[in-house]
């Protein structure tokens, strides 16, 4: 891992990141409250299909720089594009997931797509996530104030039953082993507290419709329509139907986390879509005109 100084709307800013592999560059934007470790098993897999895999943590989490500010989309799409431009990075897919969707939406919205041939947005919270008059659909604001109280009383506790929800587990069912539970708290706690706090804002109140509607690249939608964190008829089908040049993909039963529990899917879906859609197709690919679903050893 290194450190690299971008500028961005607040100044100089120092991003851990991980620039692995050779190819066509991914870049990956992580979730809330997680790091750029979370990708572990996308990169060792997209980078043995050709890919060039880059990945940092936003500012405030994983060993980034952690300011008392900065936490609202405009200024992380800003990072973003700060992070582009000290790379030199250009025929980009750019992947989010959660609230890095919102990353890669905004960013888009904001900067256009000069830098980026496509872009996916997995499990992401796009278009608004919170339930409000327009979308009456989505989650009760009460459940963010259980969220922030929650991570102020005790968040190593509150970090720990979230992980549950994240995957999916229940005394039913149980997608994820204990270690893997004990990996994301981990990830998570690694997070400035001021971070993990200020962006429980961001990312539930902020309503990215108009932003969507600016993307025009295209773009893998996908989302498991057991998401118990950001619901699926809400956001992911919404943003879909908002994308000019969007193709969904639904993932029958899955969590929030699934980016672990249908890792193999994923990886295969994020390889021919990101593919098909390079300027230079990677040569251990064939090349896929479009995706059939429906609906690192690298630390990464």
């Amino acid at each position: 891992m290194a450190l690299i100084e971008i500028q961005s709307v607040q100044g100089s800013l120092r991003l851990n990141f991980e620039d692995v592999g050779q190819g066509n560059p991914l870049v990956f934007i992580h979730g809330w409250p997680l790091s750029l470790d979370m990708w572990e098993y996308q990169v060792n897999d997209l980078v043995s299909r050709g890919f060039r895999c880059i990945a940092y943590d936003r500012r405030g989490f994983g060993k980034s720089d952690k300011p008392g500010s900065g936490y609202d989309f405009d200024t992380l799409s800003h990072d973003l594009h700060g992070f582009l431009k000290a790379m030199n990075l250009r025929n980009v897919t750019l992947i989010g997931f959660s609230m890095g969707g919102g990353e890669v939406t905004r960013y888009l919205s904001l900067f256009g797509s000069d830098r980026v041939t496509s872009a996916v947005l997995i499990s992401s919270v796009t278009p608004i996530l919170v339930q409000t008059p327009s979308n009456p659909g989505g989650v009760p604001y009460e459940k963010f104030d259980e969220i922030r109280d929650g991570l102020k009383k005790d968040r190593p506790a509150f970090l720990a039953s979230f992980g549950k929800q994240f995957y999916g587990q229940s005394w039913i069912t149980k997608p994820v082993s204990t270690d893997v539970l004990d990996w994301t708290r981990g990830l998570a706690l690694q997070a400035s507290p001021i971070a993990t706090l200020e962006c429980v804002r961001s990312f539930s109140e902020t309503d990215f419709h108009a932003d969507l509607g600016r993307i025009d690249v295209p773009t893998l939608v996908i989302h498991g329509d057991a998401d118990q964190t950001v619901p699926f008829e809400t956001t992911g089908k919404v943003s879909a139907s908002l994308i000019r040049r969007a193709s969904l993909s639904e993932y029958k039963g899955a969590p929030h986390g699934l980016f672990y529990t249908d890792k193999e899917r994923l990886n295969e879906e994020i390889s021919s879509f990101a593919n098909t859609h390079s300027k230079n197709p990677s040569k251990n690919q064939s090349n896929v005109d479009e995706i059939d679903s429906p609906g690192f050893m690298a630390n990464l």
